[in-house]
């Protein structure tokens, strides 16, 4: 299954877990579903979280569009850097 991992700087933990759970609705709307949320043992500024989804075309867009939106709202918004996964089938 795809899945999308998010990275961010310059956050706390805490306030990403209730940014991410308040929008958990509208992520699963687009087939987003959250699965794991990290911070960084080594860097207590950064915070990674997984996300998985059935299609990561569709995740791609929406990613786009959010972040487009954001930054016409605030050109120095904190964005976390996407990467979008696939799985290898072979394995």
């Amino acid at each position: 299954m795809p899945h999308l991992l998010a990275k961010l700087r310059g956050v706390r933990i805490e306030d990403i877990g209730k940014i991410l759970r308040a929008d958990a609705s509208k992520h699963a709307e687009q087939g987003l579903y959250l699965e794991h949320l990290w911070q960084n043992a080594d860097d207590s500024e950064e915070v990674l979280f997984l996300f998985r989804t059935k299609d990561l075309s569709h995740a791609k867009i929406f990613i786009d569009k959010v972040h487009t939106q954001a930054l016409k709202e605030n050109p120095n918004a904190n964005l976390p850097q996407m990467t979008f996964l696939e799985e290898d089938s072979k394995l």
